[in-house]
């Protein structure tokens, strides 16, 4: 029980989804119809994918990329302009908050031991922002991606035409931003990286693609998660234990609420209208004061227009700094470095993010409605 309410401490949104699940309980009667509240699909490829990009990480992925990328940097603003699209294209693939764990450390050596340490705060706001944004391009780069995907039923061809206008966008704003960084040479960088096992990024490579494919929906998705736990078992059991399970009973506890609120006539019929025609709207301010995926689990429940939910909840993880869980990651990497600016991280932080969420919520505006 200790262990438990320490845990609850750490991660708010896990206590506050434990407390709406137990509170709605006492109006809708736990019953074999919470079961139906769930969406198992979700729950499996969260925990596939979490278990298989953690083993490509171990692998020495990230490793080889970034060696690959470090050896053409030359100058301050090449440095940014590499650890800015790094995160964004890789968020893609491998969600925000895991590229902002592996590459927001990295930066932190670098502009440390290349005298770029005037530029760590803009770098590390820029690659936050950047991992959210490209994150947002496709079903497997956030969990709110992955849950409206999975929910919605709509194809890989509908999601990246609703959300490549805004990717797109993005990447040219975030290009604006690195060139008005300053541009001064680079000191030799003393970096130690390791090298790739082979073997290992071929196995988890092919499990990653039978993800994906279980993610499109071309094969089941117990297919996916009994693969990657049974490798993990055959390999290496320590890898079950990277596996964010915090998220996923957290999602469990959504499900529930949501799944009760709508039991509720009243409340659903309340929520829906004030969520109907308002979608994009309703995602993002919502997303400001609980983050964006408890308020994409949350609108979900009570509108069929899930592409304007996409948008919003996606653009909502810009602007406050619990806005996303992903920029929370990064400000506790960067809190925890020595000689931290933590007032000066915020005021960067908050400036670019709501002038980011401004222009991007206008654009989105006009191009959809």
């Amino acid at each position: 029980m200790k262990q438990l309410l320490i845990k609850l401490k750490k991660d708010p949104v896990l206590a506050a989804s434990l407390v709406l699940a137990v509170a709605s309980a006492f109006w809708v009667k736990p019953t074999a119809a919470y079961i139906g509240y769930i969406d198992w699909r979700v729950l499996a490829l969260l925990a596939a994918l979490m278990l298989v990009v953690a083993a490509l990480g171990q692998a020495g992925l990230f490793d080889a990329v970034t060696a690959a990328l470090l050896r053409r940097v030359r100058d301050t603003r090449w440095l940014a302009a590499v650890l800015v699209g790094i995160c964004f294209f890789a968020a893609m693939l491998l969600t925000n908050d895991v590229v902002l764990i592996t590459f927001v450390p990295l930066t932190l050596m670098l502009t440390a031991g290349t005298g770029a340490e005037p530029l760590t705060i803009p770098i590390i706001v820029l690659q936050t922002v950047a991992a959210n944004l490209g994150s947002a391009m496709t079903p497997l780069g956030n969990p709110q991606n992955l849950y409206l995907y999975s929910l919605s039923g709509m194809g890989l061809g509908e999601f990246l035409r609703v959300m490549a206008p805004v990717a797109g966008l993005s990447l040219v704003l975030l290009g604006g931003a690195v060139l008005c960084l300053p541009q001064k040479p680079l000191g030799a960088a003393n970096i130690h990286l390791n090298r790739p096992d082979r073997w290992g990024l071929l196995l988890w490579s092919v499990l990653f693609l039978v993800c994906l494919l279980a993610v499109l929906r071309l094969l089941h998705y117990g297919i996916a998660l009994g693969l990657a736990v049974l490798t993990a078992l055959l390999t290496d059991r320590t890898l079950l234990r990277k596996v964010d399970y915090s998220l996923l009973l957290t999602f469990l506890c959504f499900f529930i609420f949501v799944g009760n609120m709508k039991a509720l006539p009243a409340v659903s019929e309340m929520l829906s209208g004030l969520v109907d025609g308002r979608e994009m709207t309703m995602g993002i301010l919502l997303s400001q004061i609980i983050s964006n995926v408890p308020a994409a689990m949350l609108l979900s429940g009570f509108t069929a227009d899930y592409p304007s939910l996409l948008l919003g909840v996606n653009l909502g993880g810009l602007g406050t700094l619990i806005a996303s869980m992903a920029s929370l990651i990064s400000y506790k990497q960067y809190a925890a470095s020595k000689g931290a600016q933590t007032g000066k991280y915020m005021a960067i932080f908050t400036i670019v993010n709501v002038m980011m969420l401004a222009l991007l919520w206008g654009a989105a505006t006009l191009i959809y409605h």
